[in-house]
């Protein structure tokens, strides 16, 4: 079990430094957001007065204005995690309340501020997201694009890949073609981040399991599940017989090789829908968008909760699998963690998180300690 909790700050522009010691012994509270399928946020909450340093210093110097960088790291137990890296994106006073709150998004934002327009002739998805990405090396950003499941290289006497779009979109629309995903994962070390661009991963080592309902060793502070029936689609391709020419609606597997199931027993799956726009494709494309559709499956089983990160132990993170004991056999069982809010204040350090996964039932009874 960690035993304390040390806030790190690094404010600059390209470049961080430690924040000025005016700001930390005025910061109040620290809150950072990560969440699957969204740009990762933070806000910054300053004690501050007219005649403080900051009002009539810092301000005034700029320190704080947009796009500064901000690196905020929290080490627990002598670990050091990488919170967020990212830029202010705007920042409000409350001469009243004697607050200044700073608020920003991560590093992907500087990839969505401006159109470009560039050509990739011959060049598969990975290799066009890893050219787009180099451009941010001076961020210490570092590419990481896996190749598709079914890799296609565009031939340039018929068709070039045009990007005129920002740079975010255009990471996010090739994600969609193949069914991936683009996220930013701050760390390992405090002004480095790994850019990562491939499909959602549901597999690695878990992280330290979540107890609950199991008295003096439960580790969360509360956590709950639902249930929603209608949230899964099952999808379906039309498909018309030669001879008689009727036409017959054919159930997709899914298809992401790194999202296996995560409970023994799949929610029933009451919708349908279809896949449409494949005629006008080629096979190997019809079946990139189908893997691009069917990965996007959502999950019917969702967990909500709140932890005290030194009761717990260390830093819960997203994107990442876990384990949950003590919710009972429907409940119990591995899960994926998909958004995490951080919350500091001194002498405090709570996340409120949320899980989900396809079904019931574990596949083990026993999960990580």
């Amino acid at each position: 079990m960690g035993k304390s909790v040390q806030l790190l700050l690094r404010i600059g522009n390209v470049v961080t430094l430690p924040a000025p010691q005016a700001l930390m012994d005025a910061l109040q509270s620290v809150q950072v957001t990560s969440s699957a399928g969204a740009r990762s946020g933070f806000q910054l909450t300053f004690a501050v007065s007219k005649k403080s340093v900051i009002t009539t210093a810092l301000l005034p110097a700029g320190l704080l204005d947009p796009p500064a960088r901000v690196v905020i790291a929290a080490v627990v137990g002598g670990s050091t995690e990488v919170l967020m890296d990212g830029v202010i994106t705007r920042h409000e006073l409350n001469p009243g309340a004697g607050t200044l709150t700073v608020t920003g998004e991560d590093l992907s934002l500087l990839m969505d501020l401006r159109t470009e327009h560039a050509w990739y002739p011959a060049l598969p998805h990975h290799a066009r997201a890893t050219l787009v990405l180099l451009k941010y090396a001076m961020y210490g950003v570092i590419p990481l694009a896996i190749p598709p499941v079914i890799p296609t290289i565009p031939n340039p006497i018929d068709r070039i890949p045009i990007q005129s779009s920002t740079d975010l979109e255009y990471l996010t629309s090739l994600g969609e073609e193949v069914g991936y995903t683009f996220y930013l994962v701050p760390g390992p070390v405090p002004g480095a981040s790994v850019a990562y661009w491939g499909p959602e991963i549901r597999i690695g080592v878990p992280q330290p399991a979540l107890t609950t309902n199991s008295g003096a060793a439960d580790n969360v502070d509360s956590l709950s599940f639902s249930f929603d029936g209608l949230s899964r689609k099952q999808y379906t391709v039309r498909i018309t017989e030669p001879n008689t020419k009727i036409g017959v609606s054919v159930p997709l597997p899914s298809l992401s090789l790194l999202k296996p199931p995560l409970a023994a027993r799949p929610a029933t799956t009451l919708k349908e829908e279809p896949i449409v726009k494949l005629t006008d494709r080629s096979i190997t494309e019809a079946m990139l968008r189908a893997i691009s559709v069917t990965s996007k499956a959502a999950d019917a089983v969702t967990g909500q909760g709140k932890l005290d990160v030194l009761r717990y132990g260390q830093v819960l993170k997203s994107r990442g699998i876990v384990g949950v004991r003590g919710a009972g056999l429907n409940y119990d069982g591995l899960y994926y963690v998909k958004s995490v809010t951080h919350e500091i204040k001194r002498g405090e350090y709570t996340q409120s998180f949320s899980l989900a996964r396809d079904g019931f039932v574990p596949f083990s009874d026993r999960v990580s300690p």
